[in-house]
């Protein structure tokens, strides 16, 4: 088969071809026909995620959209120990998959489900998040962002604020339900002066960023808090401006300060799987929406490096013996 494969950890995949994966038991072979290239995809090509065993050669991907030897589409998360799904075959485990219903686009599909998860998944299945709560996304000016701002809103937060450094992409936010947005591209001590005010008694923040913005969000918020007494769960779900910080012991003593993440290990396989299909449907009926640009995988690499229109998702598009 064809397949984006990635030989080395500072390269972009090549197209090339790669050995088909074979069914095995409790495992069926299927035909791919979109996969989207998310963050998480990205770090795993370059070595860079948790998860990453540095072994090479590799095929990225980590779901997709694919048709089943009977002919059902279906969108999947593949095993972390199965070939990517960056490749004209793949491996499903029915388990981890989900049919896609009648009206579903494949490409919008591979594109949304991914970033959409992340949030979905935290708020479902981390917290016991409840209508009329209130919610700060952290980093909301990425594409799972964006999507963290309509997934609290559809879940029932009555006020959500948005921050990030992208003033398009803020824009874009503001008009998809934040009630409150907070650029953070300026003076730093000024922004986050702002952040702390709007965001001073939300119950959950859902952290895209880590780093030198959390580090910063994370004092700024607790001292403005009214009763610091009330609980904060802060969700760590992405890193894209850092994998550590600093956190001096006193934050957690001074507040009621629940720190958690949402990923792979946080979240059993069988709890993500079991959100699959009530993701599947709001995204169906653009509760939820995205953007999301095809791409042939035969042309992976250039793509990969290409520069993709702000709050749009890549997605390489593939068929068997195409």
């Amino acid at each position: 088969m064809h397949a984006a494969v990635v030989r080395s950890f500072a390269n972009p995949p090549r197209y090339e071809e790669f050995a088909a994966p074979e069914a095995t038991e409790g495992k069926l072979l299927v035909e791919m026909l979109a996969a989207g290239l998310h963050p998480r995809v990205r770090s795993g090509a370059n070595g860079t995620h948790y998860t990453s065993d540095g072994r090479l050669p590799l095929i990225p991907g980590v779901d997709g959209v694919g048709r089943l030897p009977d002919g059902q589409l279906v969108y999947f998360v593949a095993d972390d120990g199965d070939p990517g799904t960056m490749a004209e075959w793949a491996l499903v485990d029915p388990r981890r998959a989900v049919a896609l219903p009648d009206g579903a686009d494949p490409i919008i599909i591979a594109a949304a489900m991914n970033p959409a998860m992340s949030s979905w998944v935290a708020l479902r299945r981390r917290i016991s998040f409840r209508p009329g709560q209130s919610v700060l996304v952290l980093g909301a000016t990425g594409n799972a962002g964006r999507m963290a701002v309509q997934i609290a809103g559809h879940l029932g937060a009555d006020r959500i604020v948005a921050a990030g450094r992208d003033p398009e992409r803020l824009e874009l936010v503001g008009s998809l339900g934040a009630t409150h947005v907070v650029s953070l591209a300026g003076d730093p001590d000024k922004d986050f002066a702002a952040l702390g005010e709007a965001a001073a008694d939300v119950d959950v923040v859902i952290d895209y960023t880590w780093g030198a913005p959390t580090e910063q969000a994370l004092p700024a918020v607790l001292t403005r808090r009214a009763d610091r007494s009330a609980p904060l769960d802060w969700i760590q779900i992405g890193s894209l401006a850092g994998r550590e910080i600093s956190l001096p012991s006193a934050t957690l003593r001074a507040a009621n300060l629940r720190l958690m993440g949402s990923g792979q290990g946080s979240v059993t396989a069988r709890g993500i799987a079991a959100e699959l299909p009530s993701l599947m449907t709001e995204l169906t009926r653009g509760t939820i929406t995205a953007d999301a640009q095809p791409v042939a995988l035969a042309d992976v690499e250039k793509a990969w490096t290409a520069p993709v229109a702000a709050g749009t998702r890549l997605v390489f598009t593939v068929s068997a013996g195409g």
